[in-house]
This record gives C-alpha cells, structure tokens and sequence, in this order.
C-alpha cells in the first residue's frame, strides 16, 4: 500500500529544486504534469502525481485545474478532464469529427514498422496486454495500440484475470486485409524464433 504524501515537504525533497535556495533547476511543475500525462494511458490519480513529482497533494491538484481551464480559454484541440478518479488529456468533442477523418484517410498509408511489429505480436499472441507487447518488443507501444485500434485492426478482448490488464486481439477486418480466411492460416513463426524466446521477454519486461 503506497501513503500520501505530505503536504508540506521541505524544499531539498522536491526533483528539481536546489536545496540551498529553494529555486527549482529542473522543469517546473506544470511542464512535469504536462510530460507525464502526455504518456498516460490512463487517468492518473492526484495522489500518483504528487508522489512522483514530490510535491503537496494540494498544490498538484491546484495547478491542474488551472492547467484544464487554461487550454478552455485557450481553445486548444484537446482537454485535460478529472475522470475515473484521475486525470487524462481528452480530444475536444468539437475536434472529434477531424481526427475521425485523420484515422479513416490514414486507412490506405502504409503501417509503420513499429505498427507491424505490434500488430505480429498481437496477432500471434493474442489475446495479450499491452504490457506484454512492450515486453516483447522491447519498448513502450501504448501510443501504437491506440493507432491499431482506431484503424480497425485490433479490439479489446475483456481482461486480464491476474492482473485486469485489457487484452487485445485482432479482427475480423485484419483478417480481411491480409486476405486470410482465419488466424489458422497465418505462417508458422516458430522456424524465426529464437529458443530463449520467453527469457527475452522476461528481460525487457522488468524495469
């Protein structure tokens, strides 16, 4: 169980601030709030912000809620929404119908090659989380499940029991685009493998 941070740490305890003067020498903390949620795939807690940035809870939630009435004001494409107990940046509905034709238009562009690695991963492990995907490929590929899904290729398929992690799998019109009447009809990829394979993994998933 992780405890809330206090309050009122002293100064030497905040990332970035000289512990002599007090002035901090690193991002300041609407940059650092800003960096984190921008990688977020998940509303994050408050009380997750403030014990990773060092800072009073209250100050933490304070400067969010100046942040999401900053990009109203400001008219920005998107918003940053307290929701599910945490907070989130949020495409504007307004902007929705654009980025739906962003995603439709980019239907015939080719997949980078980060995509089709994912979408090899998720097609011969599936149904598997986005976790293991990054384990497998050796780096973070939350920003490229959420292209693969918005393009069709994959879909959620429930939960993880251990961890109630989402899994994912392919669909029907993966299966359409690669011309394939069932997954039984992908090749055999045990020939390319590696025998450590699962070592591999276990590897690039710690941290």
């Amino acid at each position: 169980m992780t405890s809330e941070p206090p309050e009122n740490p002293e100064p030497s305890e905040n990332p970035g601030t000289d512990p002599g003067t007090g002035t901090e020498t690193g991002p300041g903390l609407r940059a650092s709030l800003e960096a984190i949620l921008l990688v977020a795939d998940e509303p994050v807690p408050v009380v997750v912000l403030a014990q990773v940035l060092e800072r009073p809870r209250n100050e933490v939630e304070a400067e969010l809620r100046a942040l999401a009435a900053s990009y109203v004001t400001e008219g920005r494409g998107f918003d940053l929404r307290e929701i599910a107990g945490g907070w989130r940046f949020y495409t504007r509905e307004d902007c929705a119908p654009l980025v739906e034709r962003f995603i439709s238009d980019g239907q015939e562009v080719r997949l980078t090659q980060a995509a089709l690695e994912t979408l090899a991963v998720v097609a011969y492990r599936q149904p598997v989380s986005r976790a293991r995907v990054s384990a497998v490929r050796g780096v973070n590929c939350d920003g490229v499940m959420r292209t693969l899904v918005l393009r069709g290729l994959t879909e959620e398929a429930g939960t993880d029991k251990e961890t109630g992690a989402i899994l994912y799998r392919t669909t029907g019109y993966f299966l359409e685009r690669l011309g394939l009447a069932s997954l039984e009809d992908l090749p055999d990829l045990a020939p390319f493998l590696p025998e450590n394979i699962e070592d591999i993994e276990d590897e690039n998933a710690r941290p």
